[in-house]
């Protein structure tokens, strides 16, 4: 439970307006948020290697959002009507869907981001972390 209480602080209340409106045009905003989100998990380990996991690792998934690969990839094995181009993968990786269902896949996309950072983060902490 602290884990997950670590990733909700340092991914949403921590991060700045500045941090998510350009951490994916800006190394400067994505590291500093990555950081924050790193400094969150303070309390679950002292250990470096643990922290630049968490925090490196963040930086990547958030700079470049990877959770859109991991959307538009799934969305591969759908009927042809559900697919769309790497390219046509926006930040809410909306494809030919009517706009009504724009909310689902933004949803989506939004647990797919979690679920990454969460499984990363756990790994790293199980890994050089405090045992609980």
């Amino acid at each position: 439970m602290r884990r997950l209480i670590a990733h909700l602080l340092g991914d949403y209340v921590v991060q700045s307006d500045w941090m998510a409106q350009t951490k994916t045009k800006s190394s400067k905003s994505a590291a500093a948020h990555a950081a924050s989100y790193a400094a969150c998990f303070l309390t679950e380990t002292r250990d470096p290697r643990a922290l630049a996991v968490i925090g490196g690792t963040h930086y990547v998934i958030d700079h470049w959002r990877l959770a859109r690969y991991v959307v538009w990839a799934k969305n591969q094995v759908a009927p042809a009507e559900f697919r769309y181009t790497l390219e046509g993968a926006q930040w809410h990786g909306y494809g030919p869907r009517p706009a009504s269902d724009n909310w689902l896949t933004g949803w989506l996309l939004f647990i797919a981001d979690n679920t990454m950072h969460l499984m990363i983060n756990e790994w790293a902490l199980n890994r050089w972390g405090q045992k609980e």
